[in-house]
């Protein structure tokens, strides 16, 4: 049986130092992107014409309902061929976005359909203009309650930059598979590679977890 080796490994930790900014770099990218699809697409959702509503739809099914490793291939190999040509990084940001935004869509509609009409009323007769009622009494409540739901899209978005690497984007997975076809060690590089994703999961988390303790205080009726 061949002995564990990680020695090796720790050799090529400049490149695993890359790749790992590379993935972080990705979902920084796809996280900004896609809130801002979700958003735009939520209200145009509930507030847009019927033709863009139905092309909305239509953009969140395809997303939701068919894998991210073919968005990711269709973005890169076949936009090309429309004129569309991207770098590796670029097409896999692109691509990511567009599968978190669709995602985000769906969440932050739900949170938006959660505040009640009457709590809208209400702000209404405190004298608040439409734009005070929809930021104050809509969207940060709506946030709040959907907080959680895109704290867990956040964290399946992050282990999924992984399929980045299929179109040779640097990111860490890519690095693992260099390391791997340069060291034969198989088991070591890949048990680093997923210590790391892990770690960066639960850093992710805890930041999510504060940033939500400070984002959301007001206290909530139970």
């Amino acid at each position: 049986m061949q002995q564990l080796n990680f020695q090796q490994i720790w050799r090529y930790r400049e490149q695993l130092w890359q790749g790992m900014q590379v993935t972080l770099e990705l979902t920084a990218i796809a996280v900004i992107a896609g809130l801002a699809i979700g958003l735009a697409g939520a209200l145009l959702t509930r507030h847009g014409p019927n033709p863009v509503k139905l092309a909305l739809r239509g953009y969140v099914e395809v997303f939701r309902n068919t894998p991210s490793l073919i968005q990711l291939f269709v973005v890169f190999f076949i936009l090309p061929g429309l004129g569309l040509r991207m770098p590796p990084f670029v097409a896999a940001a692109v691509a990511l976005s567009l599968y978190f935004g669709a995602y985000a869509i769906e969440i932050l509609r739900a949170g938006l359909d959660s505040i009640p009409r009457s709590q809208i009323e209400a702000g209404h007769c405190l004298g608040l203009s439409s734009w005070q009622v929809y930021r104050h009494i809509v969207l940060a409540p709506a946030l709040r309650n959907v907080y959680p739901a895109l704290g867990t899209q956040l964290v399946i978005l992050l282990l999924g930059t992984s399929l980045a690497s299929q179109v040779s984007a640097e990111d860490l997975f890519h690095a693992g598979s260099f390391i791997e076809s340069r060291t034969y060690r198989s088991f070591e590089v890949y048990a680093v590679i997923c210590g790391i994703y892990f770690t960066l999961v639960l850093i992710v988390k805890a930041v999510l977890a504060l940033a939500g303790s400070l984002a959301f205080t007001w206290p909530v009726r139970r």
